[in-house]
């Protein structure tokens, strides 16, 4: 029998396992003897089972009869390195370490069991049509919500541990031979590539990862709906998943996408289309109605119709603020109401942004402080601003709204056709994972256009879109005849 001084000098043990866990109080730490041969085991409490544990790894031992604890326990894994940091990732992810201290033998056995957020109804993406499901904050629960969709072995997942100290599971799923071999190496190379001390959900790791970080505009789509995910991993993108996060990053993605919803397939192609249009013409209308107003009054009112300039000034004459200061002041308003209806009680927080909206408006048009006209038009733009799917398309347009209505209160409408043009070349600039931000609105192929502002009928859309794929026909021929 090999005495335990003689291979303990060079590998792990016991003592230095509590040396780098101490003070950690759900650290569970004990001797015991199994057949006559002593066992020190760790687990932690909050992440083990302890009923289980007994079942699953200590009862079959005792019941080994001399046997090999690698026969007895067919799902553990023996420790063969003398790097600590990797065993103690594995104890403080759930698994079980078990030290056999009569032989050269490390096991660790994967015992996490905690408790999870159950499968429920998405609250950011909700829809009446379609499936009801949305990803939770466990990883391997999200990818088996992927699975259950794609039964099919293309679908690869590709595992990394990042954060210096919360050591995040990040998983990179795409469907080989599907998704753009540049894009999946791209991805791999930035996510080898990022050095931080922890992520604390998805967003935080997607800014990491997109092309023009500066850019208000995001760049990877967003979304916690196992459909979207499955459509866009059908097309040719990469999802990024993220332990502890709900959220799937999708890449590449473009502008126009960020207009449409998992419901636009649901609908008839016709009404998919209508809401389309009234989400992207949602957006020019947001950032100019405001700014127009003030263009308008301060340095362009031969624009309006007579009639339409004396309302204008019967509701101003009691303002004593210009008018860029009175729609920076309202618009403001509005924004510490949306912040505050969203940090408080959800009850509380819809009765403060529903009375405290009226209130607010009426006593500022009673006081002078603002003109009747503007509260409707704040309250238009503020309702368009929240159209898109995407809740971060929504912040970069209430923040290029400010844009907006600041130059136009410097240069009148000369300015917004100015910031427009710079708006513009600034999204004509971006990329997405190397891809243009603005296909298929600048289509690549005139197929893209089967599925950008207007959704085509269904067996009209027999072309992935052409940024993620060059062109591979899904199907078409079921309906016995080719487009192409």
């Amino acid at each position: 029998m090999v005495k335990p001084t003689d291979w303990w000098r060079k590998q792990i043990t016991p003592a230095m396992i509590k040396e780098r866990l101490e003070q950690v109080d759900d650290l569970s730490s004990f001797s015991l003897t199994i057949n006559g041969e002593p066992i020190h085991a760790f687990f932690l409490d909050t992440m083990v089972d302890t009923a289980e544990l007994y079942e699953t790894i200590f009862l079959p031992l005792q019941r080994a009869d001399g046997r090999n604890p690698l026969d007895v326990l067919p799902f553990a894994q023996p420790h063969e390195s003398d790097d600590v940091s990797a065993l103690l990732n594995n104890l403080l992810r759930g698994h079980t370490v078990l030290f056999f201290l009569d032989r050269p033998l490390i096991l660790q056995v994967n015992t996490f069991h905690v408790e999870h957020r159950s499968i429920s109804k998405s609250e950011n993406e909700s829809t009446v049509l379609g499936p009801q499901d949305s990803f939770v904050e466990m990883l391997e629960i999200n990818i088996s919500l992927l699975r259950r969709r794609i039964a099919s072995p293309k679908l690869k997942v590709v595992a990394y541990t990042k954060g210096t100290e919360t050591h995040n599971r990040i998983a990179v799923i795409y469907l080989e031979d599907i998704a753009n071999e540049e894009n999946v190496e791209r991805v791999k190379r930035r996510i080898d590539n990022v050095e931080y001390q922890g992520f604390v959900g998805m967003p935080v790791l997607k800014q990491m990862l997109e092309d023009k970080p500066y850019s208000p505009f995001p760049q990877f789509g967003l979304s916690n709906r196992p459909d979207n995910a499955t459509a866009a991993l059908l097309d040719g993108r990469i999802l990024i998943l993220l332990n502890g996060s709900p959220d799937a990053a999708i890449c590449p993605t473009s502008f126009l996408e960020m207009f449409s919803s998992p419901e636009d397939f649901y609908n008839r192609w016709s009404t998919a289309s209508l809401l389309r249009i009234i989400r992207f013409f949602g957006l020019f209308i947001t950032i100019l109605l405001t700014s127009s107003y003030v263009s308008v009054l301060t340095y362009h009112p031969e624009m309006l119709p007579p009639a339409l300039l004396t309302i204008l000034s019967e509701s101003r004459s009691r303002v004593p603020f210009p008018p860029v200061v009175e729609v920076m002041i309202i618009e403001l308003i509005i924004e510490i109401l949306r912040e505050a209806g969203i940090r408080m009680p959800t009850k509380i927080g819809q009765t403060i942004g529903i009375v405290g909206g009226i209130v607010i408006g009426t006593a500022s048009v009673q006081a002078g402080l603002a003109s009747n006209i503007l509260i409707v038009l704040v309250s238009v733009s503020a309702l368009l601003s929240f159209v898109p799917p995407n809740f971060l398309m929504s912040n970069a347009i209430r923040l290029v709204r400010y844009a907006f209505i600041l130059i136009a209160g410097v240069l009148g409408m000369y300015g917004q056709m100015l910031m427009l043009a710079f708006l513009f070349a600034h999204l004509l600039e971006l990329t997405s994972l190397g891809t243009p931000y603005m296909t298929a609105g600048v289509p690549r192929k005139w197929t893209d256009l089967m599925n950008g502002l207007i959704r085509m009928p269904m067996k009209y859309i027999v072309y992935r879109s052409y940024p993620s794929w060059s062109g591979l026909k899904i199907w078409g021929s079921d309906f016995g005849y080719s487009l192409f």
